[in-house]
Parts: structure tokens; sequence; C-alpha cells
């Protein structure tokens, strides 16, 4: 049997195992996934909170522009039912003054009594009834009613003593 020895220096030896090492390694290094470092994932971090917060201001906006339309629609509601009673109150005011300013018209007169006089006004149509001394002071009664400001029209029903 012949066997041969191949003289190998130790530092051959030594380059030998230690290209074997490294392609070793190297072949292990591929086979792995590389781990993001800390700065990718911070990185990656702040991307995604950047994205929430984007989609979250979308979605403040949109309930935002939401609520004023809300609010918009009821100002113009509570406006509207404003106007309204407001001007059922005016008319209402309005008939009040009417009826003072007409009774103390027939109050100034010596021969009408404002008192015995019922004056009613309904959106300034005035009407008069009770007792009137005479035919004139009955038609002197409906012309003061005329002359207040805001009277539309006077139904005299007024009654002559006999």
């Amino acid at each position: 049997m012949n066997i041969r020895h191949f003289p190998h220096s130790s530092s051959q030896r030594i380059w030998t195992i230690l290209g074997a090492s490294a392609l070793a390694f190297g072949l292990a290094a591929c086979s792995k996934q590389e781990e993001p470092t800390v700065g990718q994932k911070l990185d990656s971090a702040v991307q995604k909170t950047e994205q929430a917060a984007a989609e979250a201001q979308t979605k403040a906006e949109s309930a935002l522009k939401n609520a004023e339309t809300k609010v918009e629609e009821g100002a113009a509601k509570v406006q509207s039912g404003a106007q309204e009673m407001g001007s059922a109150a005016m008319g209402a005011v309005d008939d009040a003054t009417i009826t003072v300013q007409v009774s103390a018209g027939l109050a100034k007169d010596p021969d009408l009594s404002a008192f015995k006089i019922d004056v009613d006004t309904r959106a300034g149509a005035v009407t008069l009834t009770g007792p009137a001394p005479n035919a004139s002071a009955r038609e002197r009664a409906e012309t003061i009613a005329k002359g207040v400001k805001g009277v539309m029209s006077v139904t005299n029903n007024l009654k002559v003593a006999s």
C-alpha cells in the first residue's frame, strides 16, 4: 500500500480552514432573512403613525363639515320659527296697541264712554260693541277708531239708545 503524503505547510492548512469557514458562513448568511435595524423599525413606526394621523384628520374634517351642515340647517329652522313667532307676536302687540289707542280716543270724547264700549282688534280689524247715546256719537266712535295708526277696518256694532 502506497500512501502518499502531500506536504502541506501549517499556514496552508490554516488558510484552507479559514476559507472553508468563510464560505460556510457566507452560504449560511444568504439563507437568513435580514433583520431590520432599530433605525428602520423607528422609521416604519413613524410612517405608520403619520398615515394614521392623516386618516384621523380626514375623518375629523369630514365629521366637522357634517356637524357644520347640521348646525346651519338647525339655525335656519330656528330662525324661520322665530320669524313666524315674531310676526305673530308683533301682530298681537300691534292689535293690543290699536285697542288701547282706540279706547283712549273714545275716552276723550265727552259723549262716548270708553268703559261701556268694547273695542276688539284682530289683525288690524277693529270691532266696536256697546251703547252710543246718539247716531252722531256712534259715527264719531267709528271715525276715532279709523284714525288710529294700523287700523285696517272698523266694524261698528254700537247701538244707539232709544
